[in-house]
């Protein structure tokens, strides 16, 4: 058995202020909030970040010692990189409503949704099979797409789930597939 525990990065200016984000560091208020999550973390055998500055940071405050691992790396936004939503939906409403109905549209240059679940599967797939545990700090994007590969629901789903910062998703695979873990609080 393999349990996955998914970390999403601490909170950042980019999402404070509805911005696709740019390789930034963590607000000051994340770092003070890790402490507390990192005594609920269980004892991993395994633990892994994405390349971002903000999920290292992360995995730094929570004071763990992980592996950069790039299937963990967030969605590439292309030129929205940097950009607000609220700015993008008055220059380019279509292609951002595109986007977000279209799991293989990418009208900002950068990375569909469904190119981030064929990176990330491969690398869940490889997870299944290691037995223990790992840790896996990441982001709300592949957090999303984790889940539904979990729940072998459809990509256009990606948008009905929300994930916060410092959220964790927990995850146990047998070999053959991934279910969520819902513990007792």
């Amino acid at each position: 058995m393999t349990r996955l525990t998914l970390i999403c990065h601490g909170a950042t200016a980019a999402n404070r202020q509805a911005r696709f984000p740019l390789d930034e560091p963590l607000e000051d208020g994340a770092m003070a909030e890790a402490p507390a999550l990192a005594q609920q973390l269980p004892r991993a055998s395994r633990v892994f970040t994405s390349p971002a500055l903000r999920a290292r940071q992360t995995a730094d405050a929570l004071g763990l010692t992980a592996e950069m691992a790039p299937a963990l790396a967030d969605c590439d936004y292309g030129r929205w990189a940097g950009q607000s939503i609220m700015a993008l939906q008055q220059s380019e409403p279509d292609a951002l409503a595109t986007w977000m109905s279209d799991v293989d549209a990418a009208p900002h240059g950068g990375e569909t949704i469904a190119a981030l679940r064929d990176r990330l599967l491969p690398w869940m797939q490889e997870q299944s099979g290691a037995g223990g545990h790992a840790i896996a700090i990441s982001h709300a994007a592949l957090i999303r797409v984790a889940i539904l590969i979990a729940l072998q629901a459809p990509l256009s789903a990606f948008w009905r789930i929300d994930i916060d910062p410092l959220s964790t998703v927990r995850m146990t695979s047998n070999g053959t597939r991934w279910s969520l873990r819902f513990d007792r609080a």
